[in-house]
């Protein structure tokens, strides 16, 4: 799946918890897709969190 198709695919999700569920339920469909798309690219190894986990080590 291509990155046109996903923004395609959320948009209609976001578009239809909009439509049904109002405006409270557009902002947690939009919250929880981000959290699910961080999960996704760090489990794919596109996205890097080292830098925030990382300590100093002497």
């Amino acid at each position: 799946m291509n990155a046109t198709i996903a923004g395609l695919l959320t948009g209609l999700v976001l578009g239809l918890a909009a439509a049904f569920g109002g405006f409270g339920a557009f902002l947690v469909v939009a919250v929880l897709g981000a959290l699910g798309l961080l999960v996704g690219r760090v489990l794919d190894g596109k996205l890097d969190l080292s830098q925030f986990t990382d300590r100093e080590r002497r």
